[in-house]
């Protein structure tokens, strides 16, 4: 989240990389208008994670 004066916070991907010395950041996206279930699904994937749906697995009881 990005702050943004007085209007809501702007949520906004970016990625950041090094030019010699200098470090620039640049935004590929902003996902401000996107529905919070699709922000959060991206937040588990981005920093390697894995999304799965829950109506996927198998559940047994008494398997650990």
């Amino acid at each position: 989240m990005v702050p943004n004066g007085r209007s809501a916070p702007a949520l906004l991907l970016r990625e950041s990389f090094r030019e010699g010395r200098k470090v620039h950041k640049r935004i590929i996206a902003n996902l401000s208008q996107m529905p919070p279930e699709l922000i959060d699904g991206l937040r588990a994937l981005l920093p390697g994670g894995a999304v799965v749906k829950v109506d996927d697995w198998a559940w047994q009881k008494g398997v650990s």
